[in-house]
């Protein structure tokens, strides 16, 4: 029974806790759910990689706002009935379509220990930061990096460009332009990033006041990488010409077919002009972790900033994006705040001297730093790398398949794990088309880009499940397709 307490006229009235009224009736409920979860991710394998939420599932979520209370039981149900089937499908090895981690179970009870804590993560001192800046020191030796570098968590790795353009911008024209903008800077502030850069680094010189169309689009070689003679040529253009450079992009997979700058280059470049060199690392900077793969980034240990997802490679649950600096004074100078209420104190809960609200806008975090630590303490840094490498064979062996069929043409290199090819014989309306009845069909989950003005079928392997026997099946959905479509 709900207890009661006292008011002040001597009068009883019910708990108004949230708690649950009957503890051992709310563990067992909650243990049922938690075997559910783990079931669902066991049997993956047996349930479509995909299917459209249905109609009775669709109209449960567009109900009034309630204002009574129901059973635990009875919610769960509705999680089992309409949630439950009508995910997103990443988990699924058959799912290549965008970016997408599969996650583990190990991140699902992170989860679970980290929602159960309800730790705010922007300050105070409480070990959820210390876990935090566990993070960044295994991330600096990753990355290579020297100790005492800098490190947040973020929602992904869009918002860790945006953080670091600001921290660039902030660098290169001092504290002051936080207040006064960019109206006394003297020339036109311009950034550089290849033409096959995410489309966040746009967004993020918008959304930093700069505008997007200062950010200079510099062009890829046949690999899709950025060309570096290219690079210094509109540098050099634009310091003839009266404006400010102040930042170049990287990027360490490029979302299209996983292309890797040539960030050596790129750094050198970068030294000798006094430029800020941020690399966009969302896709790739975690193959940093893989012996074999690692030689391929030679150079992000140069730069000053570099985003990335633990989200994606990595298999944490979304979301986990994280922003690595090298500097702590120029991250910490983009961002700290005086207010009262962020003053510090030698002991007590306002200890310590950089919190995580220092180094970024918010003030109120979640502790994603928890499935991040347990993910990477209960597998290692070896066999997470061991699992990005054999995407990346996955990905070889896919372009080896359709480069040797007679049905399909490989449109673009395979760099990393990402694999293009188009279909001869076939619109761009068609192979949208037939993209969309394999995905709708549930078999498998590929999506489609644009590179050099043709649209290819696009397959991003990150699938820790994935099997060499998942890719040859794959193959097999796509040559029924089009056999259903009277091409053979």
């Amino acid at each position: 029974m709900p207890s009661t307490e006292m008011n002040e006229t001597g009068q009883r009235e019910p708990d108004h806790s949230l708690d649950p009224s009957d503890w051992n009736q709310f563990r067992e409920a909650a243990h049922r759910m938690l075997d559910d979860v783990i079931s669902h991710i066991e049997t993956v394998r047996s349930r479509p990689v995909w299917q459209s939420p249905s109609p009775a599932s669709r109209s449960m979520f567009d109900r009034p706002l309630p204002f009574g209370s129901r059973e635990l039981e009875d919610v769960l149900g509705d999680v089992r009935t309409h949630i439950l089937p009508f995910a997103t499908g990443n988990l699924h090895p058959m799912f290549m379509g965008w970016v997408h981690g599969a996650g583990t179970p190990i991140g699902m009870v992170a989860e679970m220990v980290a929602g159960g804590l309800n730790l705010n993560c922007g300050g105070r001192d409480h070990i959820g930061l210390q876990v935090e800046r566990q993070i960044v020191q295994w991330m600096s030796k990753a990355l290579g990096y020297p100790t005492g570098s800098s490190g947040l968590f973020v929602t992904g790795s869009s918002m860790a460009n945006f953080l670091a353009v600001t921290i660039a911008r902030t660098a290169a024209l001092g504290v002051s332009v936080r207040k006064t903008g960019l109206h006394d800077v003297g020339g036109r502030l311009v950034a550089y990033a290849s033409k096959e850069a995410h489309g966040c680094i746009d967004q993020a010189m918008e959304l930093s006041g700069i505008g997007s169309a200062n950010l200079r689009t510099i062009a890829v070689d046949a690999a899709g990488r950025m060309r570096t003679d290219a690079l210094q040529a509109a540098i050099s253009q634009d310091r003839a010409d009266g404006a400010f450079p102040f930042l170049v992009v990287g990027t360490a997979g490029t979302v299209n077919t996983g292309a890797i700058d040539p960030l050596d280059d790129i750094a050198e470049i970068s030294t000798g002009e006094g430029l800020w060199f941020h690399v966009d690392g969302a896709i790739g900077a975690l193959a940093a972790l893989s012996d074999a793969l690692r030689a391929l980034f030679a150079g992000i240990e140069k730069s000053a900033s570099v985003a990335l997802d633990f989200h994606k490679w990595g298999h944490v649950p979304y979301d986990a994006g994280f922003l690595l600096v090298r500097d702590v004074d120029a991250h910490r100078r983009a961002f700290e705040q005086p207010a009262a209420y962020l003053q510090r104190a030698d002991r007590g809960l306002a200890a310590g001297d950089v919190w995580p609200c220092d180094l970024g806008p918010d003030l109120s975090r979640g502790f994603r730093a928890l499935k991040t630590w347990m993910t990477i303490e209960t597998f290692g840094s070896d066999r997470i790398g061991r699992s990005i490498a054999r995407t990346c064979e996955l990905a070889r062996h896919l372009a080896r398949r359709l480069d040797g069929h007679p049905l399909f043409e490989i449109k673009a290199p395979t760099a990393l794990n990402i694999v293009c090819f188009g279909i001869p014989g076939l619109s761009s309306e068609e192979i949208r088309s037939l993209v969309l009845d394999v995905q709708e069909g549930g078999l498998a989950a590929p999506t489609w880009t644009v590179l050099n003005g043709e649209l290819v079928v696009r397959c991003a392997i990150l699938n820790h499940r994935m099997t060499f026997a998942d890719v040859d099946i794959f193959i097999d959905v796509l040559v029924d397709a089009l056999a259903g479509r009277g091409t053979s």
